[in-house]
């Protein structure tokens, strides 16, 4: 939940990202994520230690918000 308050405070100041970060967010959220708690869109267990793998090399790593800012910049500049 800490890593999730980072990122909303790291993407509010930049309107730039507003959309990309909901599309990212719209994107890998969990099917059915409003069904269960904690009622939020996010994305599932698997995905993200499939992601942490992939990226850091560790399913356990854990992203700064730094990164994930740096991850929505580049999804809304990828063609």
């Amino acid at each position: 939940m800490r890593l999730l308050l980072a990122v909303v405070a790291a993407i509010a100041p930049r309107p730039g990202l507003w959309l990309a970060a909901i599309r990212v967010t719209g994107r890998t959220a969990r099917t059915g994520w409003w069904r269960t708690p904690p009622f939020l869109p996010l994305p599932s267990a698997e995905y993200v230690r499939f992601r942490m793998l992939t990226n850091y090399g560790d399913p356990a790593a854990v992203p700064t918000a730094a990164d994930i800012v740096y991850y929505v910049t580049w999804c809304r500049d990828f063609p």
